[in-house]
């Protein structure tokens, strides 16, 4: 199936399990335009402006930062931030994990835009610990940690164990970051305010259009004076936008309503979890739930499990997931559940139908060979 088919397939179905409800972009424009004349919303001009300005006051309060700066996407954030953290220590290496997303789905752009070295630290299947970063023997300007590692399941580190790379990174005069697209999801997962879990951060990155579900945008958030440097080196790459209201309006709308919502979207994933004890074919990464997402690991192939997906589609009306990827073992493959809007509102017995026809799908299967 082409692209556009497999689009249309989805949107023909009548259930769909990961994510937030899709909405058009008449429903999303409408939304904006309501929104906008019951709080009487003026354009932004290169960021200058109550709406722009207001938000990004919000939003730093909720993390307990000085400063924030709304940025056009988060690839263009995080590199800035740690260019400048290297910058200030007069070193190079920035400590990564290997899921890290600047590693993985940023074209190398740390490294060809001459940003910053990178240095991969701890077990590429696990969160990194104060033990990893002790372990390397060169001046370290940074250390980037992503909350949750949306690569690996939706894993946290324990929080005593983030306590404690906070606390020896401030020792060490290490500039720790934090890649926070999902920082609303893990701080549901710990049970903690935005502003505990992002304490001890001297840096911080939110992404607007994952959990929140906005039309785009990133903000990066510290002290007032990191921001201020941030802000030129925003303009010197192109990110200073003549319009940044669309998307803060998008964001700004939603924000309270989407946090809101976070503790019931992780207790909707323990629930989830509880169910799938009974289908032993199904394997969770992480084991135990951690955030509102996880990875579901089948005992078939990529092509085999999209199959099946696509075929319970036309014959149920009912979408499973949205992609599915090899893995390192053969004959197996693995799909992400981000836990939101559908899940949190779908019917128990409707979940547990989806789940019944993909173990029987998968039985099936299996006979076959």
């Amino acid at each position: 199936m082409t692209d556009a088919e497999i689009s249309t397939l989805r949107l023909s179905c009548t259930v769909t399990l990961p994510g937030h409800r899709t909405l058009s972009p008449a429903e999303s424009f409408a939304r904006m335009a309501g929104w906008c004349e019951e709080h009487q919303v003026k354009h932004d001009t290169y960021g200058e402006g109550e709406l722009v300005q207001g938000f990004e006051k919000k939003v730093a309060a909720l993390l307990g930062m000085e400063a924030g700066l709304f940025c056009i996407t988060g690839t263009l954030t995080q590199v800035t931030a740690l260019r400048l953290a290297c910058e200030e220590r007069g070193s190079s290496l920035v400590a990564l994990h290997a899921s890290s997303h600047i590693l993985i789905h940023e074209g190398s752009n740390y490294q060809l835009l001459q940003h910053f070295q990178a240095l991969q630290i701890g077990n590429p299947h696990r969160p990194w610990t104060k033990k990893d970063l002790q372990a390397q023997p060169e001046k370290i300007a940074a250390a980037q940690y992503e909350l949750p590692m949306r690569e690996i399941g939706g894993q946290l580190p324990a929080w005593e164990e983030l306590n404690d790379i906070k606390t020896y990174c401030r020792e060490q005069d290490i500039h720790l970051h934090m890649d926070g697209a999902r920082l609303w999801e893990a701080a549901a997962g710990y049970g903690r305010s935005l502003a505990e879990v992002a304490a001890g951060f001297d840096t911080a990155y939110v992404s607007f259009y994952k959990g929140i579900g906005g039309l785009g945008g990133a903000m990066l958030l510290g002290s007032a004076e990191f921001i201020a440097k941030a802000r030129v080196w925003m303009h010197r790459q192109g990110g200073s936008v003549f319009r940044r209201s669309p998307y803060v309006v998008a964001a700004a709308m939603q924000l309270d309503e989407r946090l809101a919502a976070m503790p019931a979207c992780f207790a909707r994933t323990q629930w989830l979890y509880e169910e799938l004890r009974a289908y032993p074919q199904f394997k969770t990464n992480p084991a135990t739930p951690q955030c509102n997402m996880l990875h579901l690991y089948l005992p078939v192939t990529r092509e085999t499990a999209i199959a099946i997906r696509n075929r319970i589609a036309q014959e149920h009306g009912i979408w499973l997931f949205n992609n599915a990827v090899h893995t390192a073992l053969p004959e197996q493959c693995m799909f992400e559940w981000y836990v939101g809007d559908n899940l949190l509102v779908l019917d128990n017995e409707v979940v547990r139908k989806a789940l019944r026809l993909l173990a029987d799908a998968l039985q099936k299967q299996n006979k076959q060979e």
